[in-house]
């Protein structure tokens, strides 16, 4: 049996350097400063100055930018724990996404409060530039510069809130945002994700919000439609038709699939459940399926992230439709 050996926390100094200067009341006291020397110390003209509640910057000059992040962090954390990467708080809201480098919000030095996201049982007010935001789900965090910050989805939802509920919210990118939050290369996010965290706040019925999902859903949809039809040639299938209006002879409307190939009765439809964020849209695509189904057509429900992680399996499940085959359709009309 091997046994591990503790290591030693580190020394005010190290963790003066690691939280940038920026410490806690508890983790003084845990390297042996007095209460009195820290009072002291925090004294007009002393070397210390105090921040916020038990939060204390250990530098005479104002805070920086960033140590401002950390004391709001710090403030809303304080557990007894070193690190700043820590499951007791998370920035979110515009300050993550300005530390985050989001190219639609002011930066960081511009940013003049800061959204902290704890568990909903912690007992804490706002103070000063810090507002307190609850959650009852289990926290996440993302480690920015060395600050534990909310998921990309989430900073979102939380930075939409903030600009839905001020006066002057009209004015506020909420599309660039969006737009800039899937398009990102590294520490982004899915739409999907988006839509189930803005879903959760309560922010779908935005009008602004729901329109710039839309278009989010709608483009993603059209590349994996776009992949879709280019592979379909490699895959040795039929060129299908793209978006094509089906309906009975006698004119019924049928539905709008993505891709429909009417010789072997085969539709697909990508990203079924996300096609667009309004109930009522919703239900009204969610018909169309369900005729299709009941008149017997073939249809291949493709996600966007499953046709991303393993083409090979969404390529597997549409020749073995094709083999198959759905109902004749000679009934039907693609106008």
């Amino acid at each position: 049996m091997s046994y591990r050996i503790p290591s030693p926390p580190p020394s005010l100094e190290e963790l003066a350097k690691r939280q940038q200067n920026v410490v806690t009341a508890s983790q003084l006291r845990a390297r042996g400063v007095p209460a009195r020397v820290v009072t002291e110390h925090c004294r007009r003209g002393g070397p210390w100055q105090r921040l916020l509640p038990r939060v204390y910057l250990l530098q005479s000059g104002g805070p920086t930018p960033e140590q401002r992040m950390w004391a709001a962090l710090l403030y809303a954390a304080q557990n007894g724990r070193e690190e700043g990467r820590r499951a007791g708080a998370v920035i979110t809201g515009t300050a993550a996404l300005a530390l985050y480098g989001f190219a639609a919000v002011p930066r960081l030095p511009a940013v003049t409060g800061v959204d902290v996201l704890v568990p909903r049982q912690r007992r804490l007010k706002d103070v000063g530039e810090v507002r307190i935001r609850r959650t009852e789900r289990e926290l996440e965090a993302r480690s920015v510069h060395g600050l534990a910050c909310a998921p990309v989805a989430r900073a979102v939802a939380d930075a939409l809130l903030e600009w839905t509920a001020e006066p002057t919210g009209e004015g506020a990118p909420v599309r660039e945002v969006l737009r800039e939050a899937v398009a990102r290369a590294e520490g982004g996010c899915t739409v999907r994700e988006l839509v189930a965290e803005l879903a959760e706040c309560g922010l779908t019925a935005e009008p602004r919000i729901r329109a710039a999902l839309d278009e989010l859903l709608a483009a993603e949809r059209d590349f994996v439609r776009g992949e879709l039809r280019r592979l379909a040639e490699e895959w040795r299938l039929p060129v299908p038709l793209e978006a094509p209006e089906l309906r009975m002879r006698g004119g019924t409307y049928i539905a709008v699939p993505d891709l429909y190939w009417p010789r072997r009765g085969v539709v697909v439809e990508v990203d079924a459940d996300l096609r667009c964020v309004s109930e009522g849209e919703a239900a009204w695509v969610r018909g169309g399926q369900h005729r299709m189904e009941y008149l017997g057509i073939r249809v291949v429900y493709v996600s966007g992230a499953r046709f991303a992680a393993d083409p090979e399996a969404v390529r597997a499940e549409l020749c073995e439709a094709h083999r198959a085959g759905g109902t004749d359709v000679v009934e039907l009309l693609t106008v």
